[in-house]
């Protein structure tokens, strides 16, 4: 039977055991979270929903990869569990970016547009890269 539920993904997957892999979620976790406070602030001050939307969505790549370095070795259930999690809140996420959309055009505000395009290209690069750390970890359940 466990022979059979290891086919299924029952079982940790393989990467739970590997040291790299931590480094690796490690990295990205602080990537995401630098990121998150970069564009949160950057967000703030410059008046763009973009980036507070992106700057949420690091942040909650950031939690993921904390999550995934908590239940990766876990059994099924408590795996899939915090794939739930992730879904739910990247809902909330999205409710707020909704909000605070309304009310940026309610109240009429635009965005610097300087400060959108610097940083949201190195949005693009610290994206790029933790792809590039991860790809080889592609294969898995929803927490890798």
């Amino acid at each position: 039977m466990s022979d059979h539920c290891g086919h299924h993904g029952c079982a940790p997957p393989a990467a739970a055991q590997s040291p790299r892999y931590r480094r690796v979620l490690w990295a990205a976790l602080a990537v995401n979270a630098t990121m998150f406070a970069v564009e949160m602030g950057s967000g703030l001050r410059s008046g763009s929903v973009s980036l507070l939307a992106d700057a949420i969505d690091f942040f909650g790549d950031a939690a993921n990869y904390g999550l995934a370095l908590v239940v990766f070795g876990m059994a099924l259930q408590w795996r899939a569990r915090a794939a739930l999690l992730k879904g739910l809140t990247m809902g909330a996420f999205g409710l707020f970016v909704l909000g605070r959309s309304a009310w940026s055009l309610h109240a009429g505000t635009v965005p610097d547009a300087a400060t959108m395009g610097a940083i949201g290209t190195l949005a693009l690069v610290a994206n790029v890269a933790v792809a590039a750390m991860l790809y080889a970890w592609r294969e898995g359940d929803a927490n890798m």
